[in-house]
């Protein structure tokens, strides 16, 4: 019709929010080697406060896991649920501001970290002024979100808007309770809890964020681009809306694996223990549907990165879910706990299966965005490459690390006493370290080389205008 207005789906948003997440993937990753190479050279702080192993290390985990991770989740959840309601998304001003407001409060609390500003919490560094804003953010990505959902053109709920939508209203309930503090200044707070209950606490939070962030989420973004990019169906719906609701409701009891052999009653012990094994069976059905769904699409699977990419994330997601209920017991615990092995165990599921799975996901993205080809399939391959055995080499060097601190923590001479002391099994380390700081350069030059070549990718190309199908039919 002559003058009929056109809607194009907002994916200029979703262009901004994966760069952003590249820059804070590069930022992050390099404070990760930085304060790898401070654990064989301490002298690398140069005696600068700012430059200090728990300052940049906050820096660290606060840029990859909010700044990149979270970037990421928004741009992916952005663009799927669009497709997957067929309208355009809701509020698009409001999306804008939830993109850049983002960005400031990381900037700022990055730098607020490195001025030695810390609430003292695992994964919640960040004093109480930036928790507000956090939370005031966060409640426009949710309006954003679900009001695109409540328009939505089409009757079904697709099951990756489940685990995005299900990662914004826990994420929201941990990080609100988690964070009630009573303010002292305006760069100082204490929490409201004290002692065994401010644990339980953390590690609720803690251990969730993990599950709902970077589990939960990023399933959503595997349900999506998964079946997308192998040109497939997802294997079995039902399986995956089984897995959703038995991931979600086995998660939130797990948190307490992180306090064993502690004050707090031996009941939630043991609870924490019990249900991290029960999370076994949702975390395996995802894969074994994941691994079945690409299983006929291998002819794809050898020329393209990007499908590689998505691939790989699943063995690693497969490792990181059987290694961390492993862990959980009691009798694996005494030997892993406090020792690098935990550190290897988070980064086989940080760098194998969030990293790896967002790397994937991007460069089959990017190109569609702006109505291209990849740069470069090359330099994706040597991307590939270089992230996988970085990754190995880091989870193995940790492993080793781990393994020999809990044993020779353990052994006892013939008197009862401890055989080694706390400085004999430190000077052991540096070889392990070296590998770990390899490991993390090998990854670092991985992402830096998919920067240039999604940049080269977008150059001199603009977003294509895509508009929702009038008719209700197949995922977009």
């Amino acid at each position: 019709m002559t003058g009929e207005r056109v809607t194009t789906y907002e994916d200029s948003i979703v262009l901004v929010l994966v760069f952003f997440a590249m820059l804070w993937s590069i930022l992050g990753m390099f404070a990760g080697v930085y304060v790898a190479a401070e654990l064989i050279w301490p002298n690398l702080d140069f005696s600068q406060p700012w430059l200090s192993y728990g300052r940049v290390r906050t820096l660290h985990t606060n840029a990859v896991v909010f700044g990149f991770g979270v970037s990421a989740l928004m741009a992916t959840g952005f663009y799927s649920v669009q497709r997957t309601s067929h309208i355009r998304l809701f509020a698009p001003k409001l999306a804008w501001f939830t993109c850049w407001a983002w960005q400031l409060i990381i900037l700022t609390g990055v730098i607020s970290l490195l001025m030695g500003l810390n609430g003292g919490k695992e994964y919640a560094e960040l004093e109480w002024p930036f928790d507000i804003a956090i939370t005031v953010v966060w409640v426009c990505f949710a309006i954003v979100f679900f009001g695109t959902i409540a328009n939505r053109k089409i009757k079904q709920i697709y099951i990756s808007n489940w685990f995005y939508g299900a990662m914004i209203i826990v994420i929201a309930m941990l990080h609100i309770f988690n964070n009630l503090a009573m303010p002292v200044t305006m760069s100082k707070s204490y929490t409201l809890f004290a002692g065994a209950q401010d644990a339980i606490l953390q590690w609720w939070y803690g251990h969730n964020a993990v599950g709902f962030l970077l589990t939960g989420g990023f399933l959503g973004m595997l349900y999506y681009f998964l079946p997308k990019h192998a040109d497939r169906p997802i294997w079995s719906y039902k399986l995956s809306i089984i897995a959703f609701w038995a991931f979600t409701y086995s998660y939130i009891w797990a948190g307490p694996h992180h306090l064993h052999y502690s004050s707090i009653p031996e009941w939630v012990q043991n609870l924490g223990m019990v249900m991290s094994l029960i999370l076994l069976a949702p975390s395996w059905a995802t894969m074994v549907n994941s691994v079945m769904t690409v299983s006929t699409a291998s002819e794809k699977l050898r020329t393209d990165p990007a499908l590689k990419f998505i691939v790989l994330s699943l063995a690693f997601y497969g490792l990181a879910t059987f290694e961390g209920p492993m862990m959980s017991i009691k009798s694996v615990n005494v030997v892993s706990h406090f020792t690098d092995w935990t550190i290897g165990h988070v980064h086989s599921g940080a760098l194998g299966w969030n990293a790896l799975i967002t790397f994937g996901t991007f460069y089959f993205l990017v190109p569609r965005l702006v109505g291209g080809e990849l740069h470069s399939i090359r330099m994706a391959n040597i991307h590939f490459w270089l992230a996988l055995a970085g990754t190995m080499l880091y989870i193995l060097s940790m492993w080793g690390a781990g393994i020999t601190q809990g044993i020779l923590w353990l052994s006892l001479d013939e008197l009862g006493e401890l055989r080694y002391s706390f400085r004999d099994i430190a000077s052991s380390m540096p070889p392990y370290y070296a590998l770990r700081l390899i490991a993390g350069l090998l990854f670092l030059s991985g992402a830096v080389l998919m920067v240039i070549n999604l940049y080269k990718t977008v150059a001199g190309r603009a977003i294509i205008k895509v508009s929702p199908p009038t008719i209700a039919g197949a995922l977009q």
